[in-house]
């Protein structure tokens, strides 16, 4: 009796997270195709802009220099009444406004974003306060197999009395420090390397959770092995990898739910890979024809 009286459909809870789950992969795969092809339009953008600027044939100092001297040069920009309303990390606004390219943030993000373009390997490096606060924001690029500081807002890539370009290391010894600020006018002093972070956590809520310290125990040295600078600086990377990671994680959501559809509830469901299988056998093999 109580077969006969039970209802059609009696997994309705598995149901509705199957077909939920397809369809937010179904948005994850549309989020995914939109952010690639943003973040392809961004890099062809990158790519024709620094094509102008950097000769490929330079050796890297050059090509930073090359960079630099754009920076420098006081060329057509666009000038807005309110740089608020603008979007920090789009690489197509930070290069072509006059005001962004004045402040350390974005003018850091636009040389990183022309560096990576001509193939230099770059970072950028957050220089902080005693309370971890971000004072200033500066560029590490890769020269013969040292990291070396470039400072974008002032339009310098550092060097000491010798001409020698110098790392952050070097550049925590006081003296070398003077030698490399000297020659720029009005530098702040306290932009100094004393304390400083590829990627800051104090913002995240897990901070206070000691996030920085688990990491470093887990895995010494995290915040340099991983080009991080690339998610921080530019948005239409970032959507176009979280976007990568909710498909894959809806994928193997869907796989698991099959799973227990298949084995455990054993009910009907729609099998995508089947119909997609037998739906190319039909379109490739040759039709019989009959006599």
């Amino acid at each position: 009796m109580e077969q006969v009286l039970a209802p059609r459909y009696p997994h309705r809870v598995f149901r509705a997270a199957w077909w939920g789950s397809n369809l937010l992969l179904a948005l994850a795969l549309i989020a995914l195709i939109y952010s690639g092809g943003r973040e392809y339009s961004v890099r062809r953008y990158l790519d024709g802009y620094s094509d102008a600027i950097v000769p490929n044939a330079l050796p890297a100092d050059q090509k930073v220099e090359a960079i630099l001297k754009w920076m420098r040069s006081e060329s057509s920009r666009i000038v807005t009444a309110n740089t608020d309303e603008l979007p920090r990390r789009d690489p197509e606004i930070t290069l072509n406004y006059k005001q962004l390219l004045k402040v350390c943030g974005t003018a850091t993000n636009a040389f990183l974003n022309l560096a990576r373009s001509s193939d230099l390997q770059v970072r950028r490096l957050l220089l902080l306060t005693p309370e971890r606060n971000t004072k200033h924001v500066v560029a590490e690029v890769l020269i013969d197999n040292r990291w070396v500081i470039v400072d974008p807002t002032y339009r310098v890539l550092l060097r000491d009395a010798q001409g020698h370009f110098l790392t952050r290391k070097e550049l925590q010894n006081p003296v070398i420090f003077e030698q490399a600020v000297s020659g720029i006018p009005n530098y702040p002093r306290e932009y100094n390397y004393d304390r400083f972070a590829h990627v800051r956590l104090a913002r995240l809520p897990l901070e206070g959770l000691r996030l920085r310290s688990v990491l470093e125990a887990v895995y010494p040295g995290w915040d340099e092995a991983v080009d991080w600078s690339l998610l921080l600086e530019r948005d239409s990377f970032l959507y176009l990898v979280l976007a990568a990671m909710a498909t894959l994680f809806f994928l193997l959501l869907r796989e698991v739910l099959a799973w227990y559809a298949d084995s455990r509830l054993r009910i009907p469901r729609f099998h995508l890979r089947d119909h997609i299988i037998r739906a190319g056998a039909a379109f490739f093999s040759t039709p019989e024809i009959k006599e």
